[in-house]
């Protein structure tokens, strides 16, 4: 396979390949896996969303917002 890049991002990648210490063919490597990894990541976990909404499993607005201002809270907490 082979990826024709702008020369804009061939610098940018270059530049930041020689800053890891990596060329950039391993750089790119690495952000495609990252990327893919990402995406079945993200898709596996819309379906089993939506899965759960067809079962009728479902958050009330409620609980929903309990759910959101815990969160905030224990980040807040963090600071």
């Amino acid at each position: 396979m082979e990826v024709h890049l702008s020369p804009d991002i061939q610098a940018k990648l270059t530049r930041l390949a020689a800053e890891q210490g990596h060329n950039a063919e391993a750089l790119v490597q690495e952000a495609i896996a990252r990327l893919v990894d990402y995406d079945e990541w993200f898709i596996r976990d819309v379906e089993r969303g939506l899965a759960s909404a067809e079962r009728g499993d479902l958050l009330a607005h409620e609980e929903v917002g309990t759910r959101l201002e815990k969160l905030i809270a224990e980040k807040q907490a963090l600071r």
